[in-house]
């Protein structure tokens, strides 16, 4: 992580913007949100439906947030897109995804967001399920460059293969080759050994346990690549990297500490900040 100017404000650390949560899933907003303030972010923004922000506003609290409309069901409707795009030139990164939850007014948001966001954005959970739906938004030409986080499950509906992934170190370093060639994106394949793959350039993860396998880890990590994105003194490919590594880390402190089936996805949380000081202290 680059050290942090002496005269610097919040400005020159990043603005993000998250779009994520619904009422069912409000947990991987603030997860991505905390996150990312917790990766040096200068500025957060949860862009998110009444139900999430009633839910989360009192626990994200170095946020700032924007009202989206809703479906009854709680997840977004189609009108949000247009009420994101119309600040989106304020931020210099997204994550896009965590808890959206599935049907007509995510897809539609999805479809809309994709190409048409600016900034860097790192594209997680739903959001993939709504591309894999959907494969013709990733033929779309975009604005920015675009980051896929997906697990096993979600590599395997959109490379639309027919037999599941598996686990064999060879077998992800070509799905996640074969993803990124095709979508022209940073992919990063997630599960023991995080593959990342842009262009000709590949990075296999050393960091990470399997306490890390439970729900809401990857909201983490989103929100971990979003506030690194934004980092413009990072190169992009370094950056995805970083964020892959440090989430491992925290995930390993958090295990040395509380034990694999012990902790839980907000220790990691806590143990991030020991994560980059750790890296800072090894790179200095």
């Amino acid at each position: 992580m680059p050290e942090r100017p002496r005269a610097a404000h919040k400005g020159d650390f990043g603005r993000i913007l998250i779009v994520a949560g619904s009422a069912s899933m409000p947990g991987a907003a603030a997860l991505c949100a905390l996150a990312a303030l917790r990766s040096g972010a200068g500025l957060v923004t949860l862009a998110a439906g009444a139900k999430v922000l009633d839910r989360v506003a009192g626990r994200v609290l170095g946020a700032t947030f924007l009202e989206l409309p809703s479906m009854p069901d709680g997840t977004l409707a189609e009108a949000a897109a247009e009420r994101v795009l119309a600040r989106a030139e304020e931020f210099d990164a997204a994550a896009l995804g965590p808890g959206l939850g599935r049907g007509r007014g995510p897809l539609a948001v999805v479809e809309r967001l994709f190409p048409e966001l600016p900034c860097p954005t790192v594209v997680d959970a739903d959001a993939l399920n709504e591309l894999a739906e959907a494969p013709r938004i990733l033929e779309m030409p975009r604005r920015g460059r675009r980051i896929l986080t997906p697990h096993p499950g979600e590599m395997t509906r959109l490379l639309g293969a027919r037999v599941a992934l598996g686990n064999e170190p060879v077998a992800r370093e070509r799905a996640c080759a074969a993803l990124a060639s095709q979508t022209k994106t940073c992919v990063v394949l997630k599960g023991a050994g995080t593959v990342i793959r842009e262009g000709e350039r590949a990075f296999t993860a050393t960091t990470g346990n399997p306490g890390l396998a439970k729900g809401g880890t990857g909201d983490v990590l989103t929100g971990i690549l979003a506030a690194l994105a934004a980092r413009k003194e990072l190169d992009a490919f370094d950056a995805v990297c970083l964020g892959v590594h440090a989430h491992g880390l925290a995930g390993d402190l958090a295990a040395a500490e509380l034990g694999e089936d012990g902790m839980m996805t907000e220790d990691l949380l806590f143990f991030l900040p020991h994560a980059w000081r750790t890296l800072a202290e090894t790179s200095h």
